[in-house]
């Protein structure tokens, strides 16, 4: 059976796991484009350090929100989701479907979820938290924000700096708690949506992180970070990645050091992604061959 005419679908998984050629290879069999929720993509100049996908890697799909962004941009969830709702309508219009993908979890929750209420970023505030991130560490904050907004607190990721710091922002910004401000529970309902997740055995996983990772230094990594140290202190570029070279080019710590550090650190943030997926029982979890992908798309309908 086809897949039924306006469906959004979610293609998840954790990093390097394939997601861009199994999205792509998706669009490409039901005619469609993919909308990418991959928040560290989305910067033009950090091009090696994401592993943004090549126009090879695209399969001659229309990708969009990729490279889009100069690093002084910034972009919450919400403003993602705004940009992309009016894409989504279009394709769903006009293809029938659209696909959507990316490692950014939050990203996919605020278009598939709707969008809460919540007051715009403060660029001032974010910063002083940023600095306090880096001067006090992550637990100073997770430990104001347990004071401000306990229920989130305790149903968030905080081991996630970037989670911790949104709602922390949030709070200060608004007076208010976090969760007293959101109020999207689950899937919209104007949509019809099936969720697809790459399902890939541990060890090769980690086998693929690490040679992603070989392939980014080869390709010029270290080149890319160091022309962009100029602006090492926007929120761009404090990231998996390039946060491990800044310490490289400081000297804090040796070459290899420093690979091996970004293949930990990515196997670890491969983990949180695989966290985040679990959580939802509305994906359906498949080995990354279209084919098969294909039929569990059709047979969901």
């Amino acid at each position: 059976m086809p897949i039924t005419p306006g469906t959004l679908i979610v293609v998840g998984g954790p990093t390097a796991s394939g997601k861009t050629h199994v999205a792509a290879s998706i669009a490409k069999h039901y005619g469609t484009e993919v909308i990418s929720a991959d928040s560290r993509q989305f910067y033009r100049a950090m091009r090696i350090g994401t592993a943004r996908p090549s126009e090879d890697d695209l399969l001659g799909v229309e990708h969009h929100f990729l490279g889009h962004l100069e690093l002084e941009q910034t972009w919450s969830a919400g403003e993602f989701a705004r940009a992309a709702e009016p894409l989504m309508q279009e394709l769903l219009a006009t293809k029938g479907t659209a696909v959507l993908t990316g490692g950014s979890g939050l990203y996919i929750d605020a278009l598939c979820n709707g969008l809460d209420p919540l007051p715009l970023g403060d660029p001032k505030v974010r910063t002083e938290l940023q600095e306090r991130l880096e001067r006090d560490g992550l637990h100073a904050l997770t430990e104001q924000l347990k004071t401000l907004d306990h229920a989130h607190w305790a149903a968030m990721d905080r081991k996630n700096p970037h989670r911790v710091i949104r709602a922390l922002e949030v709070c200060l910004v608004s007076g208010e708690p976090f969760s007293a401000q959101r109020k999207s529970s689950g899937s919209r309902a104007d949509l019809q949506i099936v969720r697809l997740a790459i399902d890939l055995p541990r060890a090769e996983l980690y086998q693929r992180i690490n040679s992603r990772v070989d392939r980014m230094f080869a390709d010029g990594f270290i080149d890319e970070a160091r022309s962009l140290l100029p602006y090492r202190d926007l929120n761009a570029l404090r990231t998996l990645g390039y946060n491990e070279l800044f310490a490289h080019f400081d000297g804090v710590m040796d070459l290899p050091t420093t690979v091996a550090l970004i293949k930990q650190h990515t196997r670890n943030y491969a983990k949180r992604q695989l966290t985040w997926l679990r959580r939802d029982p509305s994906w359906a979890w498949a080995a990354p061959e279209i084919p098969a992908m294909i039929r569990t798309l059709d047979a969901r309908h």
